[in-house]
């Protein structure tokens, strides 16, 4: 079910990229299958204990309505929203659709290739793991010896196991930043730049992320507060703490430096970031009696 709320949300956004009435009407359609799919997701996000997707997906259904309303109007500043959202699928699009085989394999290729850069980091630290498989029908953990031709994708020690996905990769986070690059016209210069301040930059950080949850996990290294990060999941406190809390939270302020370097290498970007804050500022206070001004249009 996820999997075709993605897709439909890709075909929105994909048709928003060509000309024609039709655009404003295309991109909401992609925006709608987007929170769809943050829905869909929320019971993941429970089971996993993750509080941050909950707050996006309850957030997002405002922010689809302001969206909707101004794609509506043609204001510019949703429009290069809704071609980042578009740029941002178009480079997410060749690995994230295990539907297409070409797709799946590609998606494979770059999940392998991200496991054995984390097992040769884990190597350089002397942390010794074991490389094997998921049963992908009980979710069980199998023999390296049973795994054929599987994926070779979780990463186990002292009997605790780590599978990395696709979401695992970083791929989505260069995307969506890349994406957002794109939202304003720029030189080639600043594409080249913008590209290498993104994508290997959170590419190479990505692998210390998923190296630091692997080791806090399989060594315990925070098992605390189990009434609040358990989920009945020996041991799960650890990849809690490790996963939900500090590598989000780094995650973010990371994200945040990299927006700050892209807005100084492309001005028009950081005016772009403030022109929809204040949209969708203006839209709040609006809502809760703080303001009686409708933000004005851009066109």
């Amino acid at each position: 079910m996820i999997e075709y709320l993605v897709l439909l949300s890709c075909a929105g956004f994909l048709a928003f990229l060509i000309p024609g009435p039709h655009r404003r009407y295309a991109a909401i359609a992609g925006w709608i299958f987007i929170v769809l799919t943050l829905f869909a997701m929320l019971p993941e996000f429970f089971k996993e204990d993750n509080f941050m997707y909950p707050i996006i997906a309850a957030l997002s259904v405002p922010f689809l309505a302001v969206t909707a309303k101004y794609l509506l109007a043609g204001d510019e500043r949703v429009l290069h929203l809704s071609r980042a959202a578009a740029v941002a699928f178009l480079i997410y699009a060749p690995f994230g659709f295990a539907e297409i085989p070409l797709f799946a394999w590609l998606g494979n290729q770059l999940i392998s290739l991200v496991v054995n850069q984390i097992l040769w980091i884990l190597g350089l630290l002397n942390f010794a793991v074991t490389l094997t498989c998921m049963d992908p029908a009980t979710q069980l953990v199998m023999a390296p010896s049973a795994c054929g031709g599987q994926l070779l994708d979780t990463i186990t020690r002292n009997g605790y196991s780590v599978q990395i996905i696709l979401g695992c990769t970083g791929i989505q986070s260069i995307a969506i930043l890349l994406g957002v690059a794109a939202a304003v016209p720029t030189t080639l210069r600043q594409k080249v730049w913008a590209f290498l301040i993104i994508a290997p930059t959170i590419y190479f950080l990505n692998l210390l992320r998923n190296v630091f949850v692997i080791m806090a996990y399989t060594d315990q290294w925070f098992p605390y507060f189990r009434d609040f990060a358990g989920n009945g999941e020996p041991g799960y406190e650890s990849f809690f703490w490790a996963h939900n809390v500090i590598a989000e939270l780094t995650a973010l302020l990371i994200l945040i430096v990299i927006a700050y370097s892209l807005f100084t290498l492309i001005p028009e970007l950081g005016q772009f970031a403030d022109d929809l804050y204040q949209l969708y500022y203006g839209e709040i206070r609006k809502a809760f009696g703080k303001g009686t001004d409708t933000p004005a249009l851009q066109k």
